[in-house]
């Protein structure tokens, strides 16, 4: 197979006719570079130059000779997408819009802490789910994100935030989310190639165990990815009776809680210091009761289980509002009480639609008005946590 066939096998070829390296798993790297003519030892060079050293410049990768290094530059690229938007909120979190090669764009979202940073990266242009809450469901599924689109939002943060070569700890790129645009369970398998890429030792090097793949349950694929990738697991539940998640999880309609319950009661790899992750957005008059906080802690019981409520991030036009604080922490405190962690994820972001259920990459951006009103809503939910969690905190010193 000549050199144009054999890269077609693996990745698409450019208008200039070179084949981007980024997204080929190490024997397709090494296959394709040998069917350009290279010695089969040149992937490892390579891999570490794309991977831990983030370099695109193949010139700069000075540990191969010249001829090499001018054979790989006729033939090949190290591409990223542009950032054709690049945000960055009054908290520090910062988006991306990244576009590709055809057009199409999707948002990635950096969320720092002191002494660490989340990643949370995008898997389809769009989403096929259509979940009433959020933001991302009212647009489309155009299409699936291929491995080179998933790992280089990974590569282009990296860019951002000055974190090449790759450190070996105290990174600010520690951590990654697959809970962007789209279900990454219905792309399974470029986002599990992706993140092999992302978690070898020798290259960007995170571990499964800072990665988390959040699913809306799509209950056949989630053992398989427990099996092959071993990540943390994260279920967007949001209701817990069927009637209520039909209407607002429309997925639920397929795979009812029952199987839902079943599916993550046997994810390989459960136990109490690796539960699963609980994904419930709070919906005032909706979702927030005390009765539903009883019958959450009844579906998991028996579960290695952790709770994040996510105070509903609103968006233009959205049909939900924030429950009330008071009634999240009542609701909060209950599952606490029962034995389960249930933090309050704090708002970060809004301000930049860049929370929870805010991505979006479709023309409709939000208007000067838009943004002010989101501002106001992160402010007022900011505050208000900060102010119970005082409250808290004096209480314990008493």
């Amino acid at each position: 197979m000549g050199i144009e066939n054999h890269s077609k096998a693996f990745a698409p070829t450019r208008a200039d006719g070179r084949t981007n390296l980024v997204g080929l798993s190490r024997e397709e790297l090494e296959a394709t570079l040998v069917a350009a003519g290279l010695e089969k030892f040149r992937a490892r060079q390579v891999w570490h130059w794309i991977y831990f050293r983030g370099v695109t410049d193949f010139a700069a990768m000075t540990t191969l000779a010249k001829p090499a290094r001018e054979k790989l530059a006729a033939h090949f690229v190290v591409d990223r997408p542009v950032a054709v938007k690049d945000l960055l909120s009054e908290d520090g979190t910062r988006k991306w819009l990244c576009r590709f090669h055809d057009g199409q764009e999707v948002e990635a979202v950096h969320i720092p802490e002191e002494d660490r940073g989340t990643l949370c990266v995008s898997s389809q242009v769009g989403c096929t789910l259509t979940c009433r809450f959020c933001h991302t469901g009212t647009q489309r599924l155009v299409r699936n994100l291929t491995a080179d689109e998933i790992v280089s939002q990974v590569m282009l943060a990296r860019d951002a935030i000055g974190e090449w070569p790759s450190p070996p700890d105290g990174r600010m790129l520690s951590n990654i989310v697959m809970m962007g645009m789209g279900e990454p369970l219905y792309n399974y398998e470029n986002v599990a190639k992706a993140l092999k890429i992302v978690m070898d030792g020798e290259g960007i090097a995170i571990s499964k165990r800072r990665i988390t793949l959040s699913t809306s349950g799509v209950v056949p694929m989630m053992k398989r990815c427990g099996e092959e990738l071993g990540v943390n697991l994260a279920v967007s539940l949001h209701a817990v009776n069927d009637e209520l998640r039909d209407r607002i999880v429309p997925i639920n309609r397929k795979y009812p809680i029952r199987e839902l319950m079943d599916a993550v009661r046997t994810y390989p790899g459960l136990n109490n210091a690796r539960r699963v992750t609980w994904e419930y957005v709070m919906l005032k008059g909706v979702n927030d009761s005390l009765a539903d906080a009883r019958e959450l802690v009844r579906l998991i019981h028996g579960i290695p289980s952790k709770i994040n409520l996510i105070p509903f991030n609103p968006w233009p036009g959205a049909p939900f509002e924030c429950s009330d604080w008071d009634q999240i922490m009542r609701f909060a405190d209950y599952v606490n009480e029962a034995g389960y962690a249930s933090p309050i994820r704090t708002p970060r972001g809004s301000d930049i639609l860049a929370a929870c259920g805010q991505l979006k990459s479709e023309s409709q951006r939000p208007t000067a008005a838009m943004r002010a009103a989101q501002l106001e809503v992160h402010k007022t939910l900011a505050a208000e946590y900060a102010a119970q969690i005082a409250e808290k905190e004096a209480a314990l010193s008493l």
